[in-house]
């Protein structure tokens, strides 16, 4: 009759525990990877300096050719 009693006991205990973590685990946060509304946009503006520093040396390429006695 005790061994009974202790089978009972350590069984709804178990089911206790177990019930209790299911639990804690079914309140977890859950993350949700979405697209965004709107469309990213990149603003590129390497292309205007690059051609900016082209025509500076292109420009100084030809003041350096017309006087070679420069430097």
């Amino acid at each position: 009759m005790k061994n009974n009693r202790r089978v009972i006991i350590k069984s709804f205990f178990l089911l206790l525990c177990s019930g209790g973590l299911l639990l804690l685990y079914a309140c977890s946060p859950t993350v949700k990877v979405e697209t965004p509304d709107k469309p990213i946009t990149i603003n590129l503006n390497i292309k205007i300096q690059h051609d900016i520093r082209v025509k500076v040396d292109k420009d100084l390429d030809n003041v350096f050719s017309k006087d070679k006695g420069l430097f």
